[in-house]
């Protein structure tokens, strides 16, 4: 479902490991960069051990209200006064294997760094450590057809473009953020 340029998902999380994840993930082709496989790694990146049905909103930066972009901080603090929250990194694994109607995102155009790549979708999923050099969380992109989840690193200070798209969870379920 759609208003304005934003978009709705519901979807089913938790209830495997992450092991589990890593399986479907693999079974269902979808590919992943260096930095989700840190994630994947970390025992900081834990999954719900039951599993849940939650809505979330996928929507462009400008769509909060900055038209300049904005920091994360600035994003979770507007979100949040929407009555939004931000989701748990798992989120972002059970999106990709459930999302695989995303559009092309590289359409030839050129490489991009440190900034949101063009087509991505970013889970605006807390920070599991205040390390800026381990991954932050995950985003979806499609590639020549292919499905990527891939992690990122950025610190707090990053602007996100107003085109930038970011999925926060509507507060319709009972989840820690963890």
């Amino acid at each position: 479902m759609s208003t304005a340029d934003s978009t709705t998902h519901t979807l089913r999380i938790g209830g495997v490991s992450k092991e589990e994840l890593l399986d479907r993930l693999d079974r269902s082709g979808v590919f992943l960069n260096d930095a989700a496989r840190t994630l994947f790694a970390s025992d900081l990146f834990t999954t719900r051990p039951d599993p849940i049905v939650v809505s979330c909103v996928e929507l462009a930066v400008s769509e909060l209200g900055f038209d300049n972009g904005a920091t994360f901080p600035e994003l979770r603090q507007r979100a949040e006064s929407k009555g939004y929250v931000l989701p748990p990194v798992e989120l972002g694994a059970h999106l990709r294997l459930q999302y695989r109607s995303q559009p092309e995102g590289f359409l030839g155009m050129p490489a991009t760094e440190h900034k949101a790549p063009p087509g991505s979708i970013t889970i605006a999923s807390p920070p599991l450590t205040e390390d800026d050099s381990f991954p932050k969380g995950f985003y979806l992109r499609k590639i020549n057809g292919a499905l990527w989840l891939r992690g990122y690193t950025s610190d707090l200070e990053h602007v996100w473009a107003p085109e930038d798209r970011l999925v926060f969870q509507q507060p319709d379920a009972e989840w820690s953020n963890r």
